[in-house]
């Protein structure tokens, strides 16, 4: 009866044990950390309409070397590709959404950073070399291709903030009110001579 009551308990501990740690790896997924706050790491508004702040966001990625894929008055997209070593290969992706906000626009951008490795497919020829056949020498091959090995979204707040301080170099300047003219005053008639006094009669005696 006690070597059961025993083995239960152990059971029992151990479940926990296994549900504890299955806990702890669910916490440190990447769902549940996304917390969806409330910064405006990815988003800004800006003044103008939201065509106007694609526009500025358009020639801010053509400023910095990005070749455009998508360009209208609600989106844009444009990539920039870059080699930090031999086989390795990267391209950054920008994707900007404008949308109205009251008389203003509400920029939305997200980069995606891709990473290519270089996979290379090394065929054999065969080269005759008279009564001993043919031998097979390893030759390089056109079939080398670059394969996508990771892929993340950017979430440095300072990448997003040059970002935006760049665009708002391109926003159109905001107009001002210029003053209305005063209407011109109506020229007055000029005076004519003061009449002349007409004398006092007087009593003829």
């Amino acid at each position: 009866m006690r070597a059961s009551l025993l083995s239960a308990s152990l059971l029992a501990a151990t479940s926990a044990l296994a549900l504890t740690a299955c806990g702890g790896r669910a916490a440190d997924s990447t769902v549940l950390r996304e917390s969806f706050d409330s910064g405006d790491t990815f988003s800004r508004t800006v003044d103008g309409r939201p065509a106007e702040a694609c526009e500025a966001a358009r020639r801010t990625l053509l400023s910095q070397g990005y070749a455009i894929a998508r360009s209208d008055d609600a989106q844009v997209e444009g990539n920039k590709n870059f080699q930090p070593r031999e086989d390795d290969h990267e391209q950054l992706v920008l994707r900007i959404s404008c949308a109205p906000r009251g008389s203003q626009a509400l920029v939305f951008v997200s980069a995606v950073q891709d990473r290519y490795a270089l996979k290379k497919s090394p065929t054999s020829a065969s080269v005759g070399v008279g009564a001993l056949g043919s031998v097979s020498l390893p030759f390089g091959s056109n079939d080398d291709s670059l394969v996508k090995v990771a892929s993340s979204t950017i979430t440095d707040a300072e990448f997003y903030r040059r970002f935006f301080q760049r665009l708002q170099q391109y926003l159109p300047a905001a107009t001002k009110a210029e003053p209305q003219p005063q209407p011109a005053a109506s020229p007055q008639p000029a005076a004519g001579p003061e009449p002349e006094p007409v004398p006092a009669a007087t009593d003829q005696g």
